[in-house]
């Protein structure tokens, strides 16, 4: 991940932050602590935090999913553009990492709006499908193990509803999909999902250069 888009200059990050962003202050906090912690480079950046934010109110979204909490500044972002009775089902393996979102969430006033999955995320979405929750929800975030992102891609598409969106993050990986010296077993999932989606008759995809690299996908049926 990265703490803020890339190519983006000082200068540029930090009018982009003051005149656009308006980050709320519990997200501010959240974000300031977990610089200080180890893999810091994994929470997204502010900017991103936003995007998301405005995509979740523009889709009207209530159910939404994220595959990959961390310290929970995503899932924050997505919770606090979510209606009352909006509620995210957040998959993550590491109670270490997501007792900081517990926190953020309950200091927020927002713990009814968190619906906490700890164990394989695979796992989880299966469970899901089975339990008859196929077009239930209306927006994905994924941002976990990129080994599997064409998994958790097919799961997202078949539990979103027509309409819906996911939205897959690190997909330029820092601009390693765009090295062809780069062969490692991450940045080659990355870009096959990125030429998988750009075909996929089931989506309407769109790759921008915000954060880390948003793949943006809508699904059509």
């Amino acid at each position: 991940m990265s703490s803020r888009s890339l190519g983006l200059s000082d200068s540029v990050h930090g009018y982009l932050l003051e005149v656009m962003v308006r980050e709320p202050p519990i997200l501010t906090r959240l974000r300031d602590e977990t610089q200080r912690l180890k893999f810091s480079t994994m929470q997204i950046s502010p900017d991103q935090g936003r995007f998301m934010r405005w995509l979740v109110g523009l889709c009207g979204a209530r159910r939404c999913i994220e595959v990959g909490v961390f310290t929970g500044y995503s899932s924050l972002s997505v919770a606090l553009a979510l209606p009352a009775d909006g509620r995210i089902v957040a998959c993550d393996v590491s109670e270490e990492w997501t007792s900081v979102a517990r926190r953020y969430f309950e200091d927020a006033g927002l713990a009814h709006k968190l619906d906490l999955r700890l164990g394989p995320a695979l796992a989880t979405l299966d469970s899901l499908l089975a339990q008859g929750e196929k077009a239930a929800f209306d927006f994905a975030f994924i941002d976990a193990d990129k080994e599997n992102y064409a998994a958790y891609y097919e799961r997202c598409l078949e539990l979103v509803r027509t309409g819906g969106l996911i939205v897959v993050d690190n997909t330029l990986w820092g601009g390693k999909v765009a090295d062809p010296s780069v062969d490692d077993s991450s940045t080659n999932a990355i870009r096959e999902l990125n030429a998988r989606a750009v075909r996929d008759p089931r989506v309407d995809a769109s790759l921008i250069s915000v954060g880390d690299g948003l793949l943006l996908l809508r699904k059509l049926a």
